[in-house]
């Protein structure tokens, strides 16, 4: 049977990680709402250089172009996974993983031949990777909330070299999209080579991801689908040299802000629920002393009266 002593302790105890959780919560609390702004503002622009690309891509052969190149069957594939460096941030880490664990297998299954490479953005991708005995050729660190275009043209140049050169056949985003602060939604996106997607179809396919702030207020204006008709200098290949690794960065640039502002709402969610389990704790725990103190009060006042009794 429990006793007062050991329930104040477990009382303590559970305090002092209600203050750490409610720390944690407070401080990702902090991160999500930046990154959230910096997600949802940086959607626009991502979209509609997509859509560019994808009109001057119309105007040159495909077969040219090696970032355009389309290698009909995939014998060898390369998955960009972004995951967190911490853990603390509920199933947002298992459901991207899972995901393209999966996406692996289904992939193997119809073809047997297909080799599949990773590159790993996180710690926690980088462990789970590794027990499963993937094939990881090069694995970064991920900026945890000031994420700067700089630190992703490492990745972006391994990816484009790597792709131009033949050694892979397809590249593959794996990343959380942010749709509110209680949901992240696990997207496998393939980058390279590039697909025939209007911006329509790019906006559509975004049309569930949340908002924040006043960007809420600012629905994205389209200027249209038509396809212009461009005046290339000094001509389309060069340009398309030029813009088509841009896109690649702008594309991871822009899968590393979903992400973090993922991470950090997952983590605000699950330090919260943490905080609130410890306080319902506490009070059970409470109840439970103050009980067991009102039933020791109660047995002392019954002994004193029973000894009373037996002197007269």
């Amino acid at each position: 049977m429990p006793n007062t002593l050991g329930i104040r302790r477990r009382i303590r105890s559970v305090k002092n990680t209600r203050q750490i959780t409610k720390a944690m919560e407070l401080v990702a609390a902090t991160k999500m709402r930046r990154t959230q702004t910096q997600a949802v503002r940086a959607r626009i622009y991502a979209q509609l250089a997509w859509e560019l690309i994808n009109n001057l891509s119309g105007k040159i052969d495909r077969k040219i172009q090696p970032l355009l190149r389309l290698t009909l069957p995939v014998k060898k594939q390369l998955i960009i996974l972004l995951t967190s460096n911490r853990g603390l941030a509920g199933s947002f880490n298992s459901q991207i993983i899972g995901k393209i664990l999966d996406y692996i297998t289904v992939g193997k299954d119809e073809n047997s031949q297909l080799q599949t490479d990773l590159i790993v953005v996180g710690k926690k991708g980088a462990d789970a990777m590794f027990k499963a005995r993937q094939n990881i050729v090069a694995d970064f660190k991920k900026a945890d909330v000031n994420l700067e275009v700089s630190e992703i043209f490492p990745i972006a140049t391994l990816i484009i070299d790597k792709y131009s050169t033949g050694q892979y056949d397809k590249v593959i985003l794996g990343y959380s999209d942010f749709v509110s602060t209680l949901v992240q939604k696990p997207r496998i996106k393939v980058i390279l080579p590039f697909p025939e997607l209007s911006l329509a179809a790019n906006i559509a396919e975004h049309d569930d991801l949340g908002q924040v702030g006043n960007v809420s207020e600012q629905p994205i204006q389209v200027p249209g689908f038509s396809h212009f008709d461009y005046i290339f200098e000094p001509t389309p290949d060069t340009v398309l040299k030029r813009l088509l690794p841009r896109l690649i960065e702008v594309q991871i640039y822009q899968a590393m802000l979903e992400s973090n502002a993922s991470e950090h709402s997952a983590r605000m969610v699950a330090m919260k629920s943490a905080s609130d389990a410890a306080a319902d704790l506490i009070e059970d725990l409470t109840l439970e002393y103050n009980q067991l103190r009102q039933a020791g009060i109660t047995a002392e006042i019954a002994e004193i009266s029973a000894g009373r009794m037996a002197v007269t």
